[in-house]
């Protein structure tokens, strides 16, 4: 029978025990390697500031069309609602109109028609300023049948010398089939340094 001298056994045990202790271990055993450091993300791609935007020069010469349309279109609608609501064969209007206007501060005027008041105005010395521009005012409009009529008006301010005056004038004139523009003037009569008032009937 083999006998095993236990002085062999407990070097042999040693020496594999050592083995065992140096040998490197398995990969399997290994440690992981620590994982690469991921790269730094990629600045973004610089973005270009923007640029001024330049109108839109199609759209804005659209919206002016159409606005000149609308305006058009105004236009017409307030000649034609005329056309209806004073006809040719009865319409009349009367028209205010200042000629240098030096001697004569206007305030106001009054129109009667026939002994009817048909209109009153109290004037800004803006308006007055637009008249001795050789602005002309249409102070009313408004039917007047056939025949025979009388017009007279008021006007009222302040004359030479910044003395209140007020004036009147009057005509008389035939409505035929046609409209009658009249036109109401104030003027300068240098001659006497005063103011002076008429009427004049339009064909």
């Amino acid at each position: 029978m083999f006998s095993l001298n236990p002085l062999r056994a407990a070097a042999a045990i040693a020496s594999f025990a050592w083995l065992a202790f140096v040998t490197p271990a398995s990969a399997a055993d290994a440690p992981a390697a620590p994982a690469p450091v991921a790269a730094a993300s990629a600045p973004a791609a610089a973005v270009p500031p923007a640029a001024a935007s330049a109108p839109d020069v199609g759209l804005d010469s659209r919206v002016q069309d159409v606005k000149a349309d609308v305006i058009k279109l105004n236009r017409d609608l307030l000649a034609l609602e005329e056309e209806l609501l004073f006809p040719a064969s009865t319409q009349v209007a009367l028209f205010v109109s200042m000629d240098v206007g030096k001697l004569f501060s206007l305030e106001s005027v009054q129109i009667k028609l026939d002994d009817k008041m048909i209109a009153e105005y109290l004037y800004t010395p803006a308006e007055v300023a637009a008249l001795h521009r050789g602005g002309v005012q249409r102070v009313y409009v408004g039917n007047l049948k056939t025949g025979p009529h009388e017009i007279t008006a008021f006007f009222t301010g302040q004359g030479p010398h910044t003395r209140d005056y007020k004036r009147a004038t009057t005509l008389k004139f035939d409505k035929g089939a046609e409209p009658k523009y009249i036109e109401l003037r104030i003027k300068d009569k240098l001659a006497k340094l005063q103011p002076e008032f008429d009427v004049k009937v339009w064909q």
